[in-house]
């Protein structure tokens, strides 16, 4: 049988660690920049929302979201409606970084999908798509405390 979840993690390695050299620039550490583009994608969005929306937990998602913060990319407002609610939005500094983000991964999916013809390229998305809903219904499972039997 073939590894395919092996081929997937050198892919997203090998992808990330090029976006991690190409924004030092930005002063954006591992995974950061993954934080600043969906909350530039959904403005308003509130840390839960967008750490379930990654797939990590409320406390890394909180360390990031911080950092964020820190370097002027986003920032927290109070929710009009319920004050206990941040709701976060990228700042003119983020909005810049967000599109230089968005332009390199535009990019890497030109050229990841290379030599690869329309049928094909739509094959692999029906399929990814499949497995990536069989992962997070996994994920949910396991986040829940349930047990995976090997």
């Amino acid at each position: 049988m073939t590894d395919i979840l092996r081929e997937i993690g050198v892919i997203a390695r090998s992808l990330d660690g090029i976006a991690n050299v190409e924004f030092k620039q930005f002063d954006l550490t591992r995974g950061q920049y993954l934080y600043l583009v969906r909350i530039a994608e959904q403005p308003g969005i509130i840390p839960d929302q967008l750490a379930e929306l990654i797939k990590v937990d409320r406390t890394t998602a909180a360390r990031a979201i911080s950092k964020l913060e820190n370097h002027d990319f986003i920032e927290k407002k109070n929710d009009p409606e319920n004050k206990k609610i941040k709701r976060l939005y990228v700042t003119d500094q983020g909005q810049a970084a967000a599109a230089f983000i968005l332009r390199e991964n535009n990019y890497s999916n030109q050229m990841a999908l290379h030599n690869l013809s329309a049928i094909e390229i739509a094959e692999l998305a029906r399929l990814m798509t499949m497995v990536k809903k069989n992962v997070e219904a996994d994920w949910e499972y396991v986040k829940k405390g349930g047990k995976r039997t090997y």
